[in-house]
């Protein structure tokens, strides 16, 4: 019961964001090392690609279209660290842009919050249903 789909993408979700904020954090550590590639996380276009495909597993029937789909989701897929590709090089031949990774990690706290507020939302419920089966 506690191991539901969503439960494991908020799970995936929040250790995707604590990976991003640490690569972001390394990135902006380095910003004055010559030749440092500064680093990115990629996993929502992954995510989205998984979500989007069709799974072997048994999905739900639905008679109308405005009905909600449910069944499990495939398996969640592992975040990726690569390279900036929209850097720019400076002279010495570091590309970290300290402006654009500080606007990056703003993004990614606000996403985390986000997160963990949902993450509370889910056990708020879970308690809720608990406490009203005992009475």
């Amino acid at each position: 019961m506690i191991q539901s789909d969503s439960l494991r993408l908020l799970e995936r979700s929040l250790d995707v964001s604590m990976l991003r904020q640490r690569v972001i954090a390394n990135n902006i550590a380095n910003v004055d090392t010559p030749r440092f590639k500064s680093k990115q996380v990629v996993f929502e276009e992954l995510l989205r690609q998984e979500l989007e495909q069709p799974t072997s597993k048994l999905r739900a029937y639905r008679t109308d279209p405005r009905h909600l789909s449910f069944g499990t989701i495939g398996s969640t897929p592992e975040p990726r660290i690569t390279a900036n590709p929209n850097a720019i090089v400076q002279n010495n031949e570091n590309d970290v842009d300290l402006e654009y990774e500080m606007n990056q990690m703003a993004k990614n706290q606000i996403w985390y919050n986000g997160l963990v507020q949902l993450t509370n939302g889910y056990f708020s419920k879970l308690r809720s249903v608990i406490g009203e089966g005992r009475r």
